[in-house]
């Protein structure tokens, strides 16, 4: 798929190492196909993962970001997420998409979350062994993080609140809000070094949109499982951020990008990576999880 079109619909970017262009497609038809009864976009959403799942078998499909071979956090958390929205849309597909579950699940748990630091990294070895001897290895993206941790929290209420991935999601909230929530100026932090030291990115100390929506609902749900009150203080601490910082009360919507200290960096409110997305999708999961506490 391209990432960018015209207006018109001409061909701009096509981002070739990377499906996640094609991953939110999935998302966006299997939905459709519940909201409007039309299991012709389920099949098509289905017939989109076969591709996305040949692109990333198929060697030299898509160009690798690095020389040395790396596994990225990005690819099971997102196929995670697209797979569970996708056996919604078609449950007689049940098992078989149970069974790709448990093998991002797996590969989760065994590569990128890492007792031995108390941390969930972005990318590894092959063999599941650490790259901390460069900047890329040893970055932190607590955010990502966090929002993998509760599509993990929704697989386990989908499977009657199964108690080794409900302790797996809250240990990956755990470990990566106290990496990344800002203790003195408040806010989810985008990037962290691994071992403490300096990192490499120059905005790596600012405040995006996106994490502070992610870690919105894995709080929420994470105390909606547990009933552990110190989730629902998280919950509350970030969306009082959220309240007091991103949010234009003059004219709506939400600013995308803040330094650290809170103030705006930019007062775009939208380009090729904000979009109608995240925001909306924080909002309608928590309604769904206050709706259920309310019961």
């Amino acid at each position: 798929m391209f990432f960018r079109v015209s207006k018109e619909g001409r061909p701009v970017i096509k981002r070739i190492r990377y499906v996640f262009s094609e991953t939110f497609a999935i998302l966006g038809f299997a939905a459709y196909s519940r909201a409007f009864n039309r299991p012709d976009y389920a099949q098509k959403a289905y017939d989109l993962l076969l591709k996305v799942e040949g692109y990333l078998n198929t060697p030299g499909v898509l160009v690798p970001k690095f020389e040395t071979a790396s596994i990225g956090f990005g690819l099971p958390m997102i196929l995670l997420n697209t797979v569970q929205e996708l056996r919604a849309a078609l449950p007689d597909r049940v098992v078989e998409f149970n069974a790709r579950i448990d093998g991002y699940l797996e590969q989760i748990k065994t590569h990128f979350v890492r007792p031995e630091l108390q941390i969930v990294v972005e990318q590894c070895n092959p063999d599941g062994s650490l790259q901390l001897d460069h900047f890329e290895g040893r970055q932190l993206n607590p955010g990502h993080a966090i929002e993998g941790a509760w599509f993990i929290l929704n697989e386990a209420r989908y499977r009657n609140n199964d108690p080794d991935l409900m302790n797996l999601g809250t240990t990956m909230l755990d470990w990566m809000w106290s990496k990344g929530w800002d203790a003195e100026m408040g806010g989810i932090i985008y990037f962290r070094d691994a071992l403490g030291r300096s990192a490499t990115e120059y905005w790596h100390d600012m405040k995006f949109w996106w994490p502070q929506c992610e870690a919105t609902i894995a709080n929420l749900m994470a105390y909606s499982m547990t009933g552990k009150e110190s989730y629902l203080t998280q919950f509350d601490t970030v969306h009082q951020y959220i309240k007091g910082h991103f949010i234009d009360r003059e004219f709506g919507e939400w600013y995308g990008y803040l330094h650290r200290d809170g103030s705006l960096s930019t007062p775009l409110k939208g380009n090729m990576y904000k979009g109608p997305f995240h925001i909306p999708r924080m909002y309608l999961v928590c309604c769904q999880l206050l709706d259920e506490l309310r019961r």
